[in-house]
């Protein structure tokens, strides 16, 4: 049997539940031999979306036939659209019309969406398969492959229906991420950042050195800047597989980032856009409550805007961006925590007082006011904010 040879091999430590993270330039070709070395066999269900069918699909299916599997593909619509309840009982309709068996596997070709529902089809089908993920945008290859989650989203709160379900393998091929659309790969840079405000310093410091080689897509750069995210993933979700403690510092962005893609339908951003968005507000919070300095605030959102993400709020009331973070699954006996910044590497988990988080979006709305009355270009009557 061939050896296959991987530039870096992340361990994800969960006692049987373990299993290994691979990044390898071009493994994609080799995937029929990566799972064969494994030990499995037979039936293969591909779910994929028509983009990155016609991108990498045949490369795929040629893979897996060679090494002695029988793939078949299952299509899902591109985006949030996919991340749904019907969407999820087509998979298994096709499941149960290929007759998959149990031995047999699910392999999630695509980005985030495509991995958590296919995750969770793979987590309920036959009360469980096989699972492999092989993330193509770079929002799944350093966060949403990795520590199990799974699942679909409720037009009332994003993920509140799924599963912790760990994959058998993540293969990473970061050659795939050339072809990805530069609004996706922006907007993946926002977990990116992430990772360097929750846990690593000297990595944000990289990643401030090197801003042109992150928007070039560097050769360089993008391999180590995967490799640490996992690395970081991995270490919290060893320690912390069921987020029940330290795993929530993985959703700093998220608590205000998830109310806005509810609040926009999931049509007006993408995931990491609005993570980016939630960074800044939920850094702005945490500057208002006294935990960190306008230092920390001031070089994070530098760096979110050097990369190109969007740094503007849109105009909305307090009471759709509380109502809709009411909605999030990490909410606790009614309250709402949200991950807030200390110091660049270091962040905490708070809960959010109403009253308080009123009088930040108030002192908020009149700074962005105060900046638009200097500029000379104040907002029509009906698009300025009111409180209520």
């Amino acid at each position: 049997m061939m050896t296959i040879s991987v530039s870096h091999r992340v361990p994800v430590s969960l006692g049987d539940r373990s299993y290994d993270i691979l990044i390898q330039p071009g493994i994609l070709r080799q995937i029929g031999q990566v799972l064969q070395g494994m030990g499995c066999s037979g039936r293969v269900a591909i779910v994929t979306n028509p983009i990155v069918e016609k991108l990498y699909g045949r490369l795929v299916r040629r893979a897996l036939t060679q090494a002695g599997f029988s793939p078949f593909v299952i299509i899902v619509p591109d985006g949030e659209r996919a991340k749904t309840l019907p969407w999820l009982a087509k998979i298994l309709d096709a499941l149960v019309a290929h007759r998959v068996e149990r031995q047999e596997m699910i392999l999630a070709l695509g980005g985030g969406v495509t991995g958590d529902v296919a995750g969770f089809a793979a987590s309920v089908y036959l009360r469980g398969i096989p699972f492999v993920q092989v993330p193509t945008t770079l929002v799944a290859q350093v966060d949403s492959s990795v520590g199990g989650k799974t699942g679909v989203n409720h037009p009332h709160g994003k993920n509140l229906i799924g599963a912790f379900y760990q994959p058998q393998i993540v293969i990473i091929d970061p050659q795939v991420l050339h072809t990805l659309a530069n609004r996706q790969w922006i907007a993946g840079l926002a977990e990116v950042i992430k990772y360097g405000m929750i846990a690593d310093k000297q990595f944000f410091q990289y990643l401030e050195q090197h801003v042109e080689g992150l928007r070039a897509r560097a050769e360089d750069v993008i391999p180590h800047v995967i490799q640490r995210c996992c690395q970081i993933k991995a270490e919290v979700v060893a320690g912390d597989e069921r987020e029940s403690g330290r795993r929530r510092i993985l959703n700093y962005g998220h608590t205000v980032g998830h109310a806005l893609e509810s609040w926009g339908h999931y049509k007006k951003w993408i995931h990491g856009e609005a993570v980016g968005l939630g960074m800044i507000q939920e850094a702005s919070m945490a500057q208002y409550l006294g935990l960190c300095s306008k230092h920390v605030i001031e070089s994070q959102d530098d760096l979110i805007k050097r990369v190109g993400l969007p740094s503007t709020m849109p105009q909305l009331k307090f009471t759709d961006l509380w109502q809709a973070m009411q909605h999030d699954k990490k909410v606790v006996k009614g309250h709402i925590h949200c991950v807030m910044p200390q110091q660049i590497g270091d962040v905490r988990v708070v809960p959010l007082v109403r009253q308080s988080i009123r009088k930040w979006f108030s002192c908020q709305q009149s700074a962005a006011l105060n900046v638009t009355k200097a500029s000379g270009k104040l907002p029509p009557r009906s698009q300025r904010v009111k409180q209520k």
